[in-house]
C-alpha cells in the first residue's frame, strides 16, 4: 500500500451519476466521479464533474473541495450565496442545506470525511 495519493483521472473509469429526481430543480445535469480513495473511517477523495443544472444539496459530512474548472453557485437555505470558479476552495460542514447550480460544466477535487 502506498502512503501517497495522486488524482489522475486517466487511471480509472469514472462513475456516472445525476441528482436524485426529487432534488432536481432545473436542467438535466449529469455527474462523473473518479473516487480515488475510500478509506476505513469514512474518508473519500477524488474528482467530481457536473454538467449545467441546479439541484438541492444536504450535507451530513464534511467536504473540502477545490474548483479545477467551470463556474458554479452554491446557495445556503439562509440565502448566503457563493460564486465558485477555477482556483476557488470551500468547505461544506455537516448540516449545510441549500442548492448547487452549475453554470458552466464544473470539475472539482474533493476530500470528504463522513
Amino acid at each position: 500500500m502506498t502512503h501517497a495519493l495522486t488524482f489522475d483521472p486517466t487511471s480509472l473509469e469514472p462513475e456516472a451519476g445525476a441528482p436524485a429526481p426529487d432534488r432536481l430543480i432545473s436542467g438535466t445535469p449529469k455527474f462523473r466521479t473518479w473516487n480515488f480513495e475510500e478509506a476505513d473511517g469514512g474518508i473519500y477523495a477524488g474528482i467530481w464533474e457536473a454538467m449545467p443544472g441546479k439541484w438541492r444539496i444536504s450535507y451530513d459530512e464534511w467536504e473540502y473541495f477545490h474548483i479545477l474548472s467551470g463556474v458554479s453557485i452554491v446557495t445556503e437555505d439562509s440565502g448566503a450565496t457563493t460564486h465558485l470558479k477555477a482556483g476557488d476552495s470551500m468547505i461544506l460542514r455537516p448540516g449545510f442545506k441549500g442548492t448547487w447550480e452549475v453554470i458552466e460544466t464544473t470539475r472539482k477535487d474533493y476530500v470528504i470525511r463522513v
